[in-house]
């Protein structure tokens, strides 16, 4: 196994458990004037997306995204262009669905999701945002300060931490982006892109910890 697909010890795996259980908000899901699936290279959000769009919770779906180097090789024309696919071949009905390709980052996806919506002629008050499962606190920090006066839930795929590792194969990528995600709720409220999110003692000493074991591929400078 090379070391980009470097296997986890019990502990860093019991740290990461920690880090991943803080990131999810755990919402009460109900019915929302739209919602936005946020491109990555996890195709689950498109899947659950189809999903929640299937159970009636919402009539318009944007699909946001254009590519990062995660992302250009599995989805060569943009993340958002493949997931409205997705969706569709899973009984989306493509006029359900609005597209944003250009999003580079979390507060493009949200910025321009809302232009998007706006062009449509839909001013949302309630907005469910679909995500992978670790970034759901982000995303809602995000949302939470550019788009102030949405009444905002947060839904990710419904995956147990060591089923979520096995779907990606890649353990090491996926801690290394749990303490990437980790570090931007506690860095941009700083920089004011999200807004503050309070990190309980254990969670941010598993965070040092796994940083120590070389979990950093995903920290910004």
């Amino acid at each position: 196994m090379s070391n980009d697909q470097q296997a986890i010890t019990e502990d860093q795996w019991r740290r990461a458990k920690l880090i991943w259980d803080y990131h999810q908000m755990h919402h009460e899901l109900r019915p929302a004037d739209a919602a936005i699936g946020l491109g990555s290279h996890d195709l689950g959000v498109a899947t659950h997306s189809a999903e929640l769009y299937r159970a009636g919770l919402f009539p318009t779906l944007v699909f946001t995204g254009g590519n990062s180097p995660t992302t250009a090789n599995v989805f060569p024309r943009g993340e958002a262009v493949h997931f409205r696919e997705h969706a569709i071949e899973l009984g989306v009905p493509a006029e359900a669905i609005l597209l944003e390709p250009n999003a580079a980052n979390t507060g493009q996806n949200i910025t321009l999701s809302r232009e998007v919506l706006a062009a449509a002629g839909i001013r949302p008050a309630t907005v469910l945002l679909v995500s992978k499962p670790y970034m759901e606190r982000r995303s809602f920090a995000t949302a939470r300060k550019l788009w102030p006066d949405v009444d905002i839930r947060c839904a990710s795929e419904p995956l147990e931490f060591d089923d979520y590792l096995k779907s990606i194969g890649d353990e090491k990528l996926v801690l290394d982006m749990l303490v990437g995600d980790l570090q931007r709720v506690i860095e941009y409220p700083k920089r004011g892109f999200a807004i503050a999110q309070e990190v309980p003692e254990d969670v941010h000493a598993a965070y040092e910890s796994l940083i120590r074991h070389g979990f950093t591929s995903r920290l910004i400078s």
